[in-house]
């Protein structure tokens, strides 16, 4: 008798499949087909589904999958009651077509659902339709699950028969079992069974599988293969720790998934290499062993580059001399390269690779990366007089710091632009600052990565992140959805964390339109360039460039600052609410942002703040204090917990309202016109809490500000409960909406404390 249910195996034997791809198609694979099934109603209960990926083969096995659909009940609309039925209620000859078309010829009308859909009735027909069978429809859902691999480019190659398939690679054998049953589908010009393929070498011969809960553990026992791509990657995992002994093994994400990616049947091997490389820097050692050979480094406990590395293997042998012997053979004249490279580097001081920028393109519209160059030393030296830094030491940072991307060290291995800069730089004597910044000035790269160091490295970083920003927005290259070649918002995100985690008192208006002058050649400021060795022959007698080398754009070029600071605007409203601040706190800080007229916001659309006033629409901002916003974020929060806040809030929103809609209030608020106690009480009270609260905010000790408020909380109660405010007397009422003005002004100097009722 048929089970109801049993496991489903879809097992596809290939050449080997592209590593760095491996695990995504692997999931893809799994993910889509298990739920194409679901679909179809062939999967009882959850879907539950494993899974298994090698260099040779994509797999999954599916659990509880049915051998046929349950029947459905289906509903189905046929047409308008007006159209079906003629004036005297008989069918009419669109709807004997229409049955017909159904395969219905022979219903009776009577037995059609009449039923209200929206504004007009409808004729229903209800009936049961047979569930599919798993074997009539695994076929298409196999077809389609293919189709829909993120296949980059596909191989084309012909079947025995003479036909052309095209797959990411040749595929020779295909598994299908339902259970025990093999299922009848052809994919790629294969038919389905019940047997599989070991081991390239250390399986004897094919595999069959008489149920498909075999997979695995046969192709293990049997077949040396660990199909489970995350059983494989642990085994690597351990096997290379326990190799490593008292080392550290240094384990890059990326490449322990390649390297799963790349064998069946792991074995850990030891390798070592002459311990006189180890006069190279450790990076490059190390990107050497990873980049060309996949291979682990290995360092001691205090971080020193070990002359041994561990190498993964597809073979267990109980002598593996040659696997080992061979794989130091390999590595030996990739390490001798590598020592080439450092030591022709450093024949010439790292300032004289500078003239060679004038050859490496930064943008076809901004000109070469020496050009750029002398754009960051004037940034560089710009922020850092604004931090109180070396200007001089920033701007030679900034000089020199895409010096080395031109070496040879960094042809070979551009991950090490930076790395190799700082090395150079102190070869050549430069200052310890200098040879920092020359490293620290791509930091931030990525979410989590360290800051550079305070000081002159944190001037070069700002200066390399709000040039490209500037460079690339003023030559319309904006970030759109989900496409951002350059970067962009990492670069925001980067200068906004530098802000704001090292506390700097930096308004990146001023910054953004000094950035944007070194792009024109009216605004450009003349490089120094006093200590360059030598310079290309577009220098001029001072032994500087042109001003017109530096500055590429032309003068009439819409200064683009105000839609970049809007930019900056979103991009910290997404670091905020990453970083657990809610929305209302966030727009009550952001209110008190000032908005000026823009000249130039086209393409911000995107970057204006959420619930942004329609009015506004044609406006950005004038500054972005970052710190000073986060510190009345945090006293907001604060205040936000206190059990008077919501009622100030609500109250404070209460005042909004009233003064939007009576704009004219007296410029004081007239003592003599205070006829009620409760508003002679709120003003007393008032009057005495001012100058606490304006003490705090000159302090920007915003938290305290915001607290002094918290005993006006029964003074408004009572204002609003006893005075009445749209008097006749006009004076009065003037008085009484300067009371609230007054009240409204100093409660809402740190955020505007309406938008936390709302």
């Amino acid at each position: 008798m048929t089970p109801a249910t049993a496991p489903l195996l879809i097992e596809l034997l290939t050449e080997e499949l592209p590593p760095k791809t491996l695990l995504r198609l692997s999931d893809t694979f799994a993910s889509i087909l298990t739920q194409r099934l679901a679909e179809l109603d062939l999967i009882e209960g959850s879907q539950c589904y494993t899974p298994y990926a090698t260099p040779r083969r994509l797999a999954v096995l599916i659990e509880n999958v049915r051998y046929q659909a349950p029947d459905q009940h289906v509903r189905e609309k046929i047409m308008p009651v007006s159209i079906a039925l003629d004036a005297h209620g008989h069918p009419t000859t669109a709807l004997t077509k229409k049955l017909a078309a159904l395969g219905l010829s022979e219903i009776a009308i009577e037995s059609l659902e009449r039923a209200g859909h929206g504004p007009q009735e409808m004729f229903f027909f209800t009936h049961r339709r047979p569930g599919q069978a798993l074997a009539h429809s695994l076929q298409s859902a196999c077809e389609n699950t293919l189709a829909q691999l993120p296949i980059a480019k596909k191989m084309s190659y012909q079947r025995t028969d003479g036909g052309t398939i095209q797959f990411v690679r040749p595929a020779h054998r295909l598994v299908a079992l339902w259970g025990s049953e093999v299922m009848p589908i052809q994919l790629l010009g294969l038919s389905a069974n019940r047997i599989t393929m070991g081991h390239r070498f250390l399986s004897e011969d094919s595999i069959t599988l008489q149920h498909a809960t075999q997979y695995a553990p046969l192709l293990q026992e049997i077949g040396h293969v660990i199909a489970s791509y995350s059983e494989r990657r642990e085994r690597i995992h351990q096997q290379l720790l326990a190799a490593a002994g008292d080392d550290q093994v240094i384990l890059p994400d990326a490449l322990l998934d390649e390297v799963t990616s790349l064998v069946e049947w792991p074995t850990v091997y030891t390798c070592q290499f002459d311990p006189d490389f180890l006069c190279i820097p450790p990076e490059c050692l190390i990107l050497t062993m990873q980049t060309h050979q996949k291979y682990f480094a290995l360092t001691d406990t205090k971080g020193q580059l070990q002359p041994r590395f561990l190498v993964v293997s597809n073979i267990s042998t109980p002598h593996p001399e040659n696997i080992i012997e061979g794989n130091e053979r390999v590595i030996r004249p990739r390490l001798a390269d590598a020592r080439f490279f450092f030591e022709q580097d450093q024949k010439i001081p790292l300032a004289d690779y500078m003239p060679r920028l004038a050859n490496v393109l930064y943008h076809h519209k901004l000109g070469s990366q020496l050009m750029r160059s002398a754009r960051l030393e004037n940034i560089a030296a710009e922020i850092a007089s604004a931090l109180g830094v070396d200007s001089a030491q920033a701007g030679r940072a900034a000089w020199l710091a895409k010096a080395d991307l031109t070496t040879a060290m960094v042809g070979e291995f551009p991950e090490l632009q930076g790395t190799m800069g700082q090395y150079y730089a102190q070869h050549s004597g430069e200052s310890e600052p200098i040879t920092r910044a020359c490293f620290e000035h791509y930091q931030p790269r990525f979410s989590g990565d360290a800051l550079p160091s305070p000081g002159i490295s944190t001037a070069v970083a700002l200066a390399d992140k709000l040039e490209i920003l500037m460079s690339m927005w003023s030559i319309g290259i904006i970030p759109t959805g989900e496409k951002d070649p350059f970067a962009l918002r990492r670069q925001a995100l980067g200068i906004l964390r530098i802000i704001i985690e090292q506390h700097l008192d930096l308004n990146l208006e001023p910054l953004l339109r000094f950035c944007f002058a070194q792009l024109t050649v009216s605004g450009a400021i003349e490089p120094t360039l006093a200590y360059t060795v030598s310079m290309p022959a577009a220098q001029n007698a001072t032994g500087a460039l042109p001003v017109s080398s530096a500055a590429p754009l032309p003068a009439d070029t819409p200064d683009p600052t105000p839609a970049v600071l809007l930019f900056f605007l979103e991009r910290l409203r997404v670091m905020l609410r990453d970083q657990g601040h809610t929305t209302q706190a966030i727009d009550a800080v952001f209110a008190k942002i000032r908005w000026v007229q823009a000249d130039t916001v086209a393409n911000t659309i995107e970057a204006r703040p959420e619930n942004q006033d329609p009015a506004q629409q044609n406006t950005a901002i004038e500054g972005l204090p970052c710190t000073d916003l986060l510190a009345r974020l945090k006293a907001v929060q604060a205040f936000s917990a206190l059990p008077q806040a919501l009622a100030l809030a609500a109250a404070n929103k209460r005042i909004t309202n009233i003064l939007k809609k009576s704009p004219n209030t007296a410029a004081a608020v007239q003592t003599t016109l205070l006829e009620l106690p409760a508003e002679r009480a709120l003003f007393e009270q008032l009057n005495a809490l001012i100058p606490q609260a304006a003490a705090h905010i000159d302090a920007r000790r915003y938290t305290e500000a915001l607290l002094v408020w918290t005993p006006l909380h029964a003074p408004v109660d009572a204002f609003f409960d006893t005075v009445h405010i749209q008097v006749e007397n006009a004076a009065l009422r003037a008085n009484r909406l300067a009371l609230l003005t007054l009240l409204h002004e100093n409660m809402n100097a740190v955020a505007e404390l309406a938008k936390l009722a709302q």
